[in-house]
């Protein structure tokens, strides 16, 4: 699995722009729906016997797909992380 530095830019907390604990609230939601999205992926089925029928290849083919499929997700999670982090960085 390869590892990505994401560069995130947060958003500044100011009397004109939306209220912090909204976007604490917000970005929180989005951690933990990405925590769930993850935690199904990995507890939903993946047994090769489900793919040999469509050849030799099929295994491996599911198997990059669904390897490049975790790896957006942990992007995302890593992302969400780091807006949540900036955010309630700038909170009292």
């Amino acid at each position: 699995m390869a590892f990505f530095i994401l560069m995130t830019t947060i958003p500044t907390i100011h009397l004109n722009g939306t209220a912090g604990e909204d976007l604490k609230q917000e970005y929180y939601a989005a951690y933990k729906a990405i925590d769930a999205a993850i935690d199904a992926l990995q507890t939903a089925t993946f047994n090769g016997r489900d793919f040999y029928p469509q050849g030799s290849h099929a295994y491996s083919q599911a198997r990059t797909e669904r390897d490049a499929t975790f790896e957006k997700l942990c992007q995302a999670h890593s992302y969400v992380e780091d807006m949540l982090s900036g955010i309630c960085d700038q909170l009292p």
